[in-house]
């Protein structure tokens, strides 16, 4: 049985939409019961279509990464999205293996032409900017070892970590954030809604050797 949220929205608070979200939900619900669906959590909200940062987005995706649902269920794809955030967000879904069901095809998502080859591009960019980015770390700590500098001796709890894996994320999105005065907390948080299963203190630690690592190619 798959096990579904259903997620509802509309741009505005007139009186219209909010019939609208209803019926959304009513008949997301009659499609959920009738495919004998588990319904774990329905989510609706009101925002834009353009905009990403939805605190129902955030919960859906934190829902999905948990593992507590594998399936979505919207009216069709606009209500998820619209623009470059339909197409940032159907990315981030498909990176988490959601299956997703529309209204509007009466069963699984079918893509245009269109979105299906920039969701293509989009991965192939994503893997070669990942490739360049860690190849662009690595070559600088080489350069930073071969000039002295010994993470283990900049970092507190360092021996804490011997014998794990290290976690790869985007140390660029941390970076980002931090900027935007987010705490490590926020951060781990809006990673792991990424995908990416990460704690605050590793979030922490990667972000210490970014700085120090930043710090001495500085001095050069």
């Amino acid at each position: 049985m798959k096990k579904v949220i259903i997620y509802c929205r509309v741009s505005t608070d007139k009186e219209v939409q909010e019939t609208s979200i209803k019926r959304q939900q009513e008949e997301l619900q009659l499609f959920a019961n009738k495919y004998n669906f588990e319904i774990i959590k329905i989510i609706a909200e009101k925002q834009s279509g353009y905009e990403i940062e939805r605190e129902g987005i955030f919960e859906m995706l934190e829902e999905f990464h948990n593992g507590n649902a594998d399936t979505l269920l919207v009216q069709d794809e606009t209500r998820l999205g619209r623009g470059n955030t339909k197409i940032a967000l159907l990315h981030q879904l498909n990176r988490l293996r959601v299956n997703i069901y529309t209204l509007s095809h009466n069963g699984e998502l079918q893509l245009s032409e269109g979105d299906s080859m920039v969701l293509q591009i989009v991965s192939i960019v994503e893997e070669y900017q990942r490739k360049l980015h860690n190849a662009k770390i690595k070559r600088g700590m080489k350069k930073a070892v071969s000039n002295g500098f010994n993470p283990a001796e900049n970092l507190s709890n360092q021996h804490l970590a011997k014998g794990r894996e290290r976690k790869e994320f985007p140390i660029e999105e941390v970076i980002r954030l931090k900027e935007n005065n987010l705490t490590f907390k926020e951060i781990a948080s809006v990673l792991r809604g990424m995908g990416y299963d990460v704690s605050k203190a590793t979030v922490h630690r990667r972000y210490q050797e970014y700085q120090s690592l930043e710090n001495l190619q500085n001095q050069d």
